[in-house]
């Protein structure tokens, strides 16, 4: 199994947190890391000639200033993402985290991150980019449409870093709560935690037999792991869970079966994302 981090990196206050997880997370999974910052194509370069055919007067000379401007702006921005490369690489290695490696990369983020996958373990990306501080109540684009693409998990940085111990699985029953557990029991990456596993709707036997096979599972490893099924909206359960009980993950499937689908696939994702205070980790 591949043993390489990819987390996104940029200039917004989540930055931090991104580093801090995925120096936390690569050393409990003896992984090397790779940070990525890519630039808009309207960033990462000049647009060109924009005079056109007009080659005289007021207008031209007015023109060519502009596509000069541009051009300082796109090495500015070039040098920017460099910058933030080279920061995030410090961070990470005097957290004792090796080897590192940087890539600045012009386009669109999905394509980027795609040509990446299949030597990736996890994705890291925090909850909010650049416009984090004018947009606390907005998720950042970057994250839904990673979220909604990428085939591997995903894990979502919170404001500020925590070393995580307990965790909480939201467990619906469908095939991707199925495999998030099978991906807890196979990563070391939660050697030695605790884990609840949550079941929000209607207990019935097939879901007690589920849960029970899950538990069972996840024991047969070495977690502690508590049950818990609790009636009500998934979404509210949940968070009230997360802040009342000291839960410093929140693991779930990306698509699932019954209501808790409707968490990744439908608005409620914004919703439920934005009011965890805690790291997400999503797997398909």
């Amino acid at each position: 199994m591949t043993t390489k981090i990819l987390a996104l990196v940029d200039s917004s206050i989540y930055a931090q947190s991104v580093c801090d997880h995925t120096a936390w997370i690569a050393k409990r999974l003896n992984a090397s890391v790779n940070l990525l910052h890519v630039l808009g194509r309207r960033e990462g370069a000049a647009t060109g000639d924009l005079s056109g055919s007009l080659k005289l007067g007021a207008r031209s000379a007015l023109l060519e200033e502009l596509a000069t401007l541009d051009a300082q702006r796109a090495k500015l921005s070039q040098a920017q993402g460099h910058a933030i490369l080279d920061d995030a690489k410090a961070i990470i290695e005097r957290a004792g985290v090796g080897p590192v490696t940087t890539r600045l990369q012009h386009g669109d983020l999905l394509e980027a991150v795609a040509e990446l996958e299949p030597e990736l373990r996890v994705v890291v990306i925090g909850k909010r980019g650049d416009g984090a501080d004018f947009a606390s109540n907005h998720l950042g684009s970057n994250l839904e449409r990673i979220v909604r693409t990428s085939k591997i998990p995903v894990f979502v940085a919170s404001r500020a870093f925590q070393p995580i111990s307990k965790i909480l699985i939201a467990f619906d029953g469908g095939d991707s709560a199925k495999r998030a557990v099978d991906r807890i029991t196979e990563s070391p990456f939660f050697d030695a935690m605790s884990a609840t596993l949550s079941f929000v709707g209607t207990e019935t036997p097939g879901i007690l037999t589920k849960l029970e096979k899950a538990r069972e599972q996840l024991a047969g490893v070495g977690l502690d792991v508590t049950v818990d099924i609790t009636s009500g909206e998934p979404e509210k359960v949940l968070e009230h869970k997360v802040s009342t009980e000291n839960f410093g993950l929140l693991v779930m499937g990306a698509y699932g079966h019954s209501r808790i689908r409707s968490l990744i696939i439908g608005s409620l994702t914004t919703t439920m994302i934005r009011s965890c205070k805690i790291p997400i980790l999503l797997y398909r």
